[in-house]
């Protein structure tokens, strides 16, 4: 099949705006998420799985990329985050996310566009 979702990621100086474009881009799409990434975890961004304290059930929590299925995904500060980049391939690529925790074997549409903000590596060019 074909891929509808571009992604994107811009690269500029602190103080540009870069994270007011992301979270107006947000705001204004019908299924927009904006997190940041130097707080967000691979569970945040994709999918995690809890156990109900009264029943022992397991339960699937959406992450943003699986909560902005057919819409947007913003990430800011993607230069701050750690190992969650790994997680964004799957979700990227193929547009959903293998679940595979807990005895509960699933994959999730996650055909979300990802709009990314970074500073410079050091935090600014050099002149």
């Amino acid at each position: 099949g074909t891929r509808a979702d571009s992604h994107i990621l811009i690269v500029g100086e602190p103080g540009l705006g870069k994270s007011q474009m992301l979270q107006a881009v947000s705001c204004l799409a019908p299924r927009g998420v904006y997190v940041c990434g130097n707080t967000t975890s691979t569970a945040g961004l994709t999918v995690t799985v809890t156990k109900d304290a009264v029943t022992g059930d397991f339960a699937l929590e959406a992450g943003a990329l699986v909560l902005g299925d057919q819409g947007v995904c913003c990430i800011d500060e993607f230069d701050k985050m750690s190992g969650e980049h790994q997680a964004l391939l799957e979700a990227m690529e193929q547009q959903s996310i293998s679940v595979a925790k807990a005895g509960i074997v699933c994959s999730l549409s996650a055909r979300s566009s990802v709009i990314a903000a970074a500073n410079p590596v050091g935090g600014h060019y050099n002149k």
